[in-house]
């Protein structure tokens, strides 16, 4: 039984997590830690009454090494650099649900996130967890950065067109839209119910921190034009890319690929994907369409935002940390309706 540590509980990737290790057959959450430890994790996440039987600790990256096999650390982003960094000084087997160990260019993570990094020793060594193209590195990896949300929504489609005769003297044009989820568990009037039902907005144009993250995993092939929105629902991404061609290709070949991926969903021509039938689960499905008139190809990708961009996705790189079959823990189809 692989024995798991947690730091940063109560956030919402953090609760998935633990909803994901609940069915696990071979891994444990025995250890959660916080600010302030002392309490049940059961009476601050009353979801999980009768449920786990873990009591909140202060942070302690000796204690956790000595009692977990691997910690997950789901904290704010640019929060987690120090926490990794002493997580990995114990010794123990590190998955960063967070951004800060997944860029490689520290000087881009400092023009995006506006801090330096503290742990820059450790990015170097940071396998980026995105299974599909990082396995065999994954398995002996001590270190983890799982992807972002909208990153994984877009790379999963882009990354087999990288070779593809797609003009790449345009940026790509991606189009995301996220339930509020994630934004995380703060309070923001932003995202007060009031502010965001029956609305829908866009948000940092231009200069979203998941920017270079995407064009970096996309092999810094394509300038990337992103601009992500939010919708009054709880999770799920949908993003929308538009790619302008230098000719006609076949794209169901490109993505033969993903056959074999337990969680990546090729629909086919005509088939864009959908968030309902990806709510809840680890799948990323992907469908398009091929626009003649305007040489273009958009496709349509939906994830889970809090599963298959995150909580999944980190559970997913542990399974093959340790050698397990990817889909344990994991085979949830999507919650529709």
């Amino acid at each position: 039984m692989i024995r798991v540590g947690l730091v940063g509980a109560i956030g919402y990737g953090g609760r998935e997590l633990i909803r994901l290790l609940n069915l696990h057959p071979e891994a444990k959450l025995v250890a959660a830690a916080e600010l302030e430890g002392g309490k049940r994790l059961d009476e601050l996440l009353p979801a999980f009454g009768k449920l786990i039987d873990v009591v909140c600790e202060t942070f302690d990256p000796a204690a956790l090494a000595k009692k977990c096999d691997i910690v997950f650390i789901a904290v704010p982003g640019t929060k987690s650099m120090a926490l990794g960094a002493a997580l990995r000084d114990a010794g123990v087997r590190t998955v960063d649900m967070g951004p800060d160990f997944r860029i490689k260019d520290l000087a881009l993570f400092t023009e995006y996130y506006k801090v330096e990094h503290t742990a820059a020793r450790l990015v170097p060594e940071a396998v980026y967890g995105l299974v599909p193209y990082y396995r065999d590195k994954l398995r002996d990896a001590q270190l983890v950065a799982a992807p972002g949300c909208y990153p994984a929504s877009v790379i999963l489609p882009m990354r087999p067109l990288v070779n593809a005769p797609i003009d790449k003297s345009i940026p790509i044009v991606v189009d995301a839209i996220s339930g509020l989820s994630g934004a995380g568990r703060a309070v923001a009037e932003a995202f007060h119910f009031p502010e965001m039902n029956e609305n829908i907005k866009a948000y940092r144009i231009g200069n979203h921190q998941h920017t270079p993250e995407i064009e970096q995993e996309l092999l810094n092939t394509f300038m990337v034009q992103f601009t992500p929105h939010v919708g009054p629902y709880t999770r799920g991404i949908l993003s929308t890319i538009t790619v302008h061609l230098k000719e006609a290709f076949d794209v169901a070949a490109c993505y033969e690929r993903y056959a074999d991926e337990p969680f990546v969903r090729v629909l086919g021509e005509g088939k864009p994907a959908e968030i309902r039938f990806v709510r809840g689960s680890n799948f990323c499905d992907i469908g398009w369409v091929m626009d003649k008139r305007t040489s273009n190809l958009i496709i349509v990708s939906a994830i889970d935002n809090l599963v298959g961009g995150t909580a999944g996705m980190a559970v997913q790189c542990m399974n093959v940390m340790f050698g397990l079959p990817e889909t344990s823990g994991l085979r949830l189809a999507g919650m529709m309706p």
